[in-house]
């Protein structure tokens, strides 16, 4: 489970206070867990909004609920509130979320995955798109594109001018970066 200093519990327990709502509580969950997009999301919760797929933490004051899908990303996960001053931060630690990158002996594919992830996808997102790798055969990447570069006229631009430059300079043995997104599925592309 996720250690929970005193502080962060004094802290966390005022501002549920605050809310003025009866058997209110917190729950933590990951958005994109194990990729350099992960980010912890705590919100407020009442009891009978959760269901079994989340851990409950007993915290005195309130509950912690914790999604079970999630726990992995936790482990050794620390929720502080740091007194800085007149004010203070609260802060979550959780050296798994992001999961690790793959060495360098780890195979090609689980390598180019994580650097599409880490370096291309924030720069997508901005438009609405991600892309994902589907496939590396005799030297090809293949890309699947998706969200607002699934169906994107500027998705051909964007894979030769952008992507396949960077992925073939980090990786040599990848020789060119293929599109095997069927666009005319794509919704709502970025225009």
């Amino acid at each position: 489970m996720i250690k929970v200093t005193e502080s962060a519990i004094e802290f966390l327990a005022g501002v549920i206070n605050e809310q003025d709502i009866e058997n209110l509580h917190l729950k933590v969950d990951v958005q994109n867990p194990g990729t350099p997009a992960a980010d912890c999301h705590l919100g407020f919760c009442e009891a009978d909004e959760v269901d079994d797929s989340y851990a409950v933490q007993e915290l005195g004051p309130f509950n912690l609920y914790v999604a079970k899908n999630d726990e992995d990303y936790f482990v050794d996960a620390e929720i502080d509130y740091e007194i800085q001053g007149a004010s203070g931060q609260l802060n979550i630690k959780a050296p798994m979320l992001k999961g690790q990158s793959p060495d360098d002996d780890a195979p090609l594919f689980d390598r180019v995955a994580y650097f599409i992830d880490a370096t291309i996808n924030p720069m997508l997102a901005s438009h609405g798109g991600r892309a994902e790798l589907t496939a590396i055969e005799e030297g090809h990447a293949y890309i699947q594109f998706g969200g607002g570069c699934q169906g994107c006229g500027m998705a051909k631009q964007t894979l030769s001018q952008g992507m396949q430059t960077q992925i073939t300079n980090a990786f040599p043995e990848i020789k060119d970066v293929l599109d095997a997104t069927d666009h005319e599925q794509g919704e709502n592309p970025y225009y």
